[in-house]
This record gives C-alpha cells, sequence and structure tokens, in this order.
C-alpha cells in the first residue's frame, strides 16, 4: 500500500503546484504511516465451524479445503491437514472415490491452531441445512479508489495471514482467511480506510 500511498502524496504535489490559490484536493486514503501486516494467523480460543460447507480433499492426507475448489474429476483443492480424519466414520454415500482419492463436502467442528484442524463434529453436505445468512453490515467506504487501486489492494491482501483469495467488486474488496478474530479486519481498516476492505472469515466461532 505504500506504492499507493506515494503516488497519491506525488500527484497531490502536483495538484497543489498548478491550482494558484484554488483548494487543493485531498488524499482519499487513511493519513500517517501505513501499519505493518500482521503475519502470524489468529488462533481461536475455542472451537470453530466451516462458515459454509467445506470440501475435504484425500489425495495421501486429508485436506480441509475452505477456499476455492477446481470442477474438475477429481476436484483438485488445497487446504490445512485434518489430523484426526477418518473416512470410516462416514457412509460411502457420503464422499466420492477415484482411486485412492476420495473427497466429499462436510461442514465440520473442531479446533484450529493455525495451522491444523482437529475435527470434533461433522455433517455431510447431503444432510447439511444451511443457517440463515445475516444481512451484511459492512459501512459504506471511507476512502475512493479507483478500479485499478483496489485490484492493487486485492492482490495486496494475499499475503494476509490464512488468505485463501481475494477480489474486487469494483467498490470494495474482499479478503478471504482462515480465521479472523477482529485483528486482521482492524488492520484492513487502517490501513485502507473502513469498509474498504471486508475480511471474511471461511471459520467462525462455534
Amino acid at each position: 500500500m505504500k506504492t499507493l500511498v506515494a503516488l497519491a502524496a506525488l500527484l497531490l504535489t502536483l495538484n497543489a503546484c498548478g491550482s494558484d490559490g484554488e483548494d487543493a484536493a485531498t488524499d482519499p486514503g487513511p493519513a500517517g504511516d501505513s501499519p505493518a501486516m500482521p503475519t502470524d494467523p489468529p488462533v481461536p480460543s475455542g472451537q470453530v465451524r466451516s462458515a459454509h460447507l467445506a470440501t475435504v480433499m484425500d489425495t495421501g492426507t486429508p485436506e480441509l479445503c475452505l477456499g476455492p475448489v477446481a470442477e474438475s474429476y477429481p476436484p483438485q483443492c488445497g487446504g490445512p491437514a485434518i489430523t484426526n480424519w477418518d473416512w470410516a466414520q462416514h457412509g460411502h454415500d457420503m464422499f466420492d472415490e477415484q482411486g485412492d482419492i476420495r473427497w466429499g463436502t462436510f461442514a465440520v467442528t473442531g479446533t484450529w491452531d493455525g495451522t491444523a484442524f482437529e475435527v470434533s463434529e461433522t455433517v455431510p453436505g447431503p444432510l447439511y441445512d444451511a443457517p440463515a445468512v445475516e444481512p451484511s453490515t459492512m459501512p459504506t467506504p471511507a476512502a475512493s479508489y479507483s478500479e485499478a487501486e483496489l485490484e492493487a489492494v486485492a492482490t495486496e491482501v494475499r499475503d494476509l495471514p490464512g488468505a485463501q483469495g481475494s477480489y474486487s467488486n469494483g467498490t470494495t474488496v474482499t479478503a478471504e482467511v482462515m480465521y479472523d478474530d477482529g485483528s486482521l479486519q482492524a488492520w484492513a481498516d487502517e490501513e485502507y480506510g473502513a469498509g474498504v476492505v471486508l475480511v471474511s472469515s471461511l471459520l467462525v466461532d462455534a
């Protein structure tokens, strides 16, 4: 983000030099030094659950795929290891397999230590009843960014700890992470301005 701030400062200087007393433009972004991006993933104090159905992919080690899944056969995805997954606890009609590869969709509950997931409860996709989605409370963006700037922001937030993907909708940026206790959102609000980046936690407190 420092590159964007430097560019904005240069443009402000040029505008001020040619304004002949007119009001100078103001930088829509947050002022002051940029806070350092967090490097350690937030760790919940208790159990968490998947916010949506997740894909459990097993090509040798069961992994919890909360991010994008390639629509191939078998599907392709990656994620943190599930330390205690046992396919024998799930009926054969609840997952697919091809050779030694097994996969299925599940809602999972368990513990997340920032690196691996230990499952305590699962609901297979065919039996899952999705909870009602609460309306978004995302505030109106406090700063205005161009489409190119938002794409740059989307690229930057892919370095957040636990990031699974990010995208811009032309007005704001959504950054999907494994888990956020609120600290990642707080950093994004301070770095880019409130309402510019929505940090979406794929694991939520149970």
